[in-house]
């Protein structure tokens, strides 16, 4: 609603007349009482009274200097410097006209003369003052963000960028600074709380900028924020401060903060270059509990193009098949000869121009923008074709276990995707294994458990992988339906050296036992580890003890020893 609607709409702004004279206040109501809604003091007491009372409705002070008690001088003086009432305007009500440079000079933003004899010019100064103050105030909601008052994006790169050109040769950092998992903080503690991390957070950066350097500081989004600042060399300091105050409001938490700085940004970039890079640093230390400062370097610059380019080239590489799907043989180790039962199906990427890349690269990437749905649908309908493949060239049925992400679990059309692929190379639900890692179980239980219980009933066989690498409680063992537990190798590689790894993994052989799942061990390198393995009861094993991953050419060379 604009200006002249809302008056239109007959909503009235609020103004205060303050005068010890009775008349004087009774006659200046009379003449603006019809555009707006007043009120009445009669001393400046009285006044403060009533402006703290109705601060938050209050457009208008209309202030007699000479009053008993306390005078009009005294009031402005205790408004100014009151945070809560200064950018209340404050009209002076005055017959001395000497008072009209001192009202101004403490902070008045305009005066009227007495006797009230022209109306018109009253309403015409006040509509001005109440008009300027709500534009003002308009502005200032427009530039700042709600809960910490800082700027808004848009207003901070328009300060930085004034920065830029009036301080060209200041040296300047880029500065990002995130909240680890903030939504667990609303989760938790309630949103209040939240919204009181985040006001604490942009008190701090303020303090920070007076005390130590000059710049700006902005709420980018969420629980993110941006500091343009003059360079220093301790940001380890200025983490230990914003934490220290965080930690402070109480509620036992324990709050972590990451910091990515671009140090002495090059001011050739755009200024959301700058804060781009500063975000590279901030996000390569997510989850990282160990570093909580980042610096932006021309690596880091690299693979970040490195990794632009991974994201432009999967498509054309699908198409290419330069993405290949190699597979790592899974044996049956119980009874006196082991024998292959199954495999996994492994990517691997032979770039034309960059040669073969580790999965520890695109894999990580893919799981962050979403794309590892495209790069599990093209390895589902590879290991699809190639047991397929098998079935008719050597009449050998070799089970294939698939990633399944966690992308994958939120998409509705899961099950057709799966059915249709079975149906597309004559499969049964059982010759393809469907691999949901122990992270996904623990993100969202819930929602999970309903999606693989409906797979569950398809006839998939459902493999937990790399239990033991994450946090998972064994209670949770009991709500999750699955047909195996898959060991991480982390828990395997020590077993033939450290009597408390041999404990760990024959006590996941028991509960795994009970619970009726089978256990497959990954990650198994040599004969002793394969021995306690047999010895533990383990059913299957994978790992180089037996073959490194192969590609389907030579992976069929298996079949002859089995």
């Amino acid at each position: 609603m604009d200006r002249k609607s809302r008056y239109s709409a007959g909503i009235k702004r609020k103004v205060i007349v303050v005068d010890d004279e009775y008349v004087n206040r009774q006659m200046l109501g009379f003449i603006i009482s019809q555009q707006y809604d007043v009120i009445y003091a009669e001393n400046g007491r009285d006044a403060l009274e009533k402006i703290r009372e109705t601060k938050s409705e209050l457009s208008l002070v209309l202030l007699d200097i000479m009053m008993p008690e306390i005078d009009g001088f005294e009031v402005i003086r205790i408004m100014k410097e009151d945070a809560e009432l200064k950018n209340i305007p404050i009209v002076v009500l005055t017959a001395d006209e000497s008072a009209e440079v001192k009202s101004l000079e403490l902070g008045a933003a305009d005066f009227i003369m007495k006797p009230y004899n022209r109306p018109e010019v009253i309403l015409a100064r006040v509509g001005r003052i109440v008009e300027l103050k709500h534009d003002r105030s308009i502005i200032s909601d427009t530039e700042r963000d709600t809960i910490t008052r800082l700027y808004n994006r848009n207003y901070f790169y328009e300060y930085a960028s004034e920065l830029d050109r009036y301080f060209p040769d200041w040296q300047m950092d880029a500065v990002v600074i995130d909240v680890d998992h903030f939504h667990l903080v609303n989760s938790l503690y309630g949103r209040n709380f939240g919204d009181k991390v985040l006001a604490k957070i942009a008190d701090t950066l303020r303090n920070i900028l007076s005390d130590t350097m000059d710049g700006y500081a902005c709420r980018y989004e969420a629980d993110k924020f941006y500091l343009y600042s003059t360079h220093i060399n301790d940001y380890e300091s200025i983490r230990n401060r914003i934490t220290y105050e965080i930690n402070s409001l109480g509620e036992n938490t324990q709050i972590r903060i990451r910091i990515g700085v671009y140090l002495d940004v090059d001011r050739t970039l755009s200024l959301e270059d700058r804060f781009d890079r500063a975000t590279l640093a901030c996000n390569r230390i997510r989850n990282n509990y160990t570093v909580a400062i980042a610096y932006y370097d021309n690596k880091l610059h690299q693979d970040a193009i490195f990794a632009e380019r991974l994201i432009n080239d999967i498509h054309k590489s699908i198409e290419n098949h330069d993405l290949i799907v190699y597979y790592q043989p899974k044996y049956a180790i119980q009874g006196d000869k082991p024998h292959l039962q199954s495999a996994e199906a492994l990517i691997r990427w032979k770039h034309p121009e960059f040669g073969m890349i580790s999965p520890g690269k695109f894999i990580p990437l893919f799981e962050d923008n979403g794309l590892i749905q495209v790069l599990d649908h093209y390895v589902w309908e590879e290991a699809a074709k190639q047991i397929r493949k098998w079935k008719d060239e050597y009449d050998v049925t070799v089970p294939v276990s698939v990633n399944v992400s966690r992308m994958d679990i939120y998409d509705s059309k899961l099950e057709n995707r799966l059915l249709d692929i079975l149906k597309e190379n004559a499969l049964k639900p059982e010759e393809l294994l469907l691999e949901i890692t122990e992270s996904a179980y623990s993100d969202d239980p819930k929602q999970l458990v309903e999606v693989v219980q409906s797979i569950r009933k398809l006839g998939f066989t459902i493999e937990m992988d790399d239990f033991g690498s994450g946090y998972s409680s064994l209670n949770m063992l009991t709500m999750l339906p699955i047909d195996v537990l898959k060991m991480d190798m982390q828990l395997v590689k020590n077993v033939h050296t450290d009597e408390r790894s041999l404990k760990l993994v024959k006590l996941v052989e028991e509960i795994a036992e009970y619970m009726g799942y089978r256990v497959i061990a990954e990650g198994v390198e040599n004969e002793e580890q394969y021995n306690l393995l047999k010895e533990i009861g383990c059913d299957v094993i994978q790992g180089f003890y037996f073959s490194k991953p192969l590609p389907p050419e030579e992976f069929v060379k298996l079949f002859e020893k089995a």
